[in-house]
């Protein structure tokens, strides 16, 4: 799963969002390195809302527009948990081979207490 695809799960995880708000939550959570734009939101939300990974959860009209909000299904919560213990491991093992890598560098004491955050 694409990064973005990941992020745009997990900003409708904890409840249901409109696109604009989910754009804006994207860029939060990437610390402003994923900007989503309209088009490309949508698009993903329309292949999302066809996979049963997310669904049209209710709309309103603000100022004479309409807004739709998009919730997290049951099926794309278990996909996002799913894919994020997989980040996890991938992280856990990127982690393990960097200490292994850092006990084998000269001044490895310093690299490895870095890493630790000491």
């Amino acid at each position: 799963m694409r990064e973005p695809t990941f992020l745009v799960l997990a900003a409708l995880a904890d409840g249901p969002r409109h696109g604009y708000a989910t754009i804006g939550e994207v860029s939060a959570m990437s610390g402003g390195r994923v900007n989503l734009r309209p088009g490309t939101l949508y698009g993903a939300l329309d292949r999302l809302a066809g996979e049963g990974l997310v669904q049209v959860d209710h709309e309103e009209i603000v100022n004479g527009r309409l807004r739709r909000y998009y919730a997290l299904t049951n099926e794309g919560a278990a996909v996002l948990a799913a894919q994020t213990e997989r980040m996890r491991a991938n992280a856990a093992e990127a982690e393990r081979r960097l200490g292994v890598r850092t006990r084998h560098l000269p001044g490895s004491a310093t690299v490895a207490g870095m890493a630790a955050g000491g």
